[in-house]
């Protein structure tokens, strides 16, 4: 794909739909901080994001199926009646026939109004298209609307990049809306939007390139872990997308330096960087993670205050 077809691709004035994948924030005694996640739900929702609970950024692979639940009531009750929001289904490490595993985990989710979204699992690595294909067609069959995704080894060992045949089958089970992307790859992102375009122009990209959010530019929707830092700013970002404001660039490139700094290596201690900036803008109680989530070093607190000054924060 070259730079003449990329630019092509550019599409002004959308609208976006954004989606927050929300940090499970914690006290400083290491006990879930329910009222301060479901405050941050409410906010999130309030400028205009679908919030995503039970991903990777809420911990999703170290809670409890009731933690879980815990998680998806919480939500609800913040959320109110009626009000979308995603929450994964994540089976990596049990035992049992993978269609019925995921639904299992999908059904407490339908029943609370949430759209399911469905992790990968280390089991179909090395399978067939065909093989592949059939589990989530399994898993799928009967619900309204459920999410796919692929997910880069460098957040988690049961992700995969599936091969184009693998997408395109995926592409044409009528009850997955959509697609999460997650290899930090814009080229590779770039072909699951030209064959979205020519196979099922209503299959909904998210982008989950926290390196590259101006994905948003060429027909990606999103679903980011970053958007959780800041959903007023991204929200902000979108509308002057879509109204063609000169304004977003600069808005877009403070963001993009928050998602490059907070998403360094090791990836998936971006957890520990976002309690750390929403503890600094006092959207959290501490900036304690899960005890076996990936750690940043004792200097974080000042990188994140700079990202936060660059988006107009005001931050002691």
């Amino acid at each position: 794909m070259n730079i003449e077809s990329v630019a092509k691709r550019q599409v002004l004035r959308r609208k976006v739909q954004g989606i927050a994948a929300a940090l499970l924030p914690f006290e400083s005694d290491g006990q879930i901080a329910v009222e301060a996640f479901q405050r941050h739900l409410a906010d999130t929702h309030r400028v205009g994001l679908m919030n995503a609970v039970n991903m990777d950024t809420g911990y999703v692979n170290y809670l409890s199926d009731a933690e879980k639940q815990d998680v998806l009531r919480w939500s609800r009750d913040a959320l109110g009646k009626d009000v979308p929001f995603v929450a994964g289904a994540y089976v990596e490490g049990q035992s049992g026939e993978l269609a019925a595993l995921y639904r299992r985990q999908m059904d407490p989710i339908v029943a609370l109004g949430g759209i399911p979204i469905l992790f990968q699992t280390s089991r179909l690595h090395g399978k067939t298209p065909r093989e592949k294909i059939a589990v989530y067609k399994a898993a799928a069959a009967g619900y309204p609307h459920v999410l796919a995704f692929e997910l880069g080894r460098m957040f988690g060992p049961n992700g995969e990049i599936f091969d184009p045949e693998t997408f395109l089958g995926l592409m044409e089970l009528p009850e997955i809306k959509g697609l999460k992307h997650s290899s930090l790859n814009r080229l590779v992102e770039l072909e699951r939007l030209s064959l979205r375009d020519t196979h099922r122009p209503d299959f909904r990209i998210y982008t989950g390139n926290d390196l590259g959010i101006n994905m948003i530019e060429y027909g990606s929707d999103y679903l980011l872990g970053l958007a959780t830092f800041a959903p007023e700013k991204f929200a902000e970002r979108d509308r002057l997308w879509e109204t063609g404001d000169a304004a977003y660039y600069e808005l877009s490139d403070a963001l993009q330096h928050l998602g490059d700094v907070a998403f360094r290596e090791p990836v998936p201690a971006y957890k520990h960087s976002a309690a750390v900036f929403l503890n600094l803008l006092g959207n959290a109680p501490s900036s304690l993670t899960h005890s076996k989530s990936a750690q940043r070093p004792e200097w974080e607190r000042g990188i994140m205050k700079d990202c936060a000054r660059r988006l107009g924060y005001e931050v002691a």
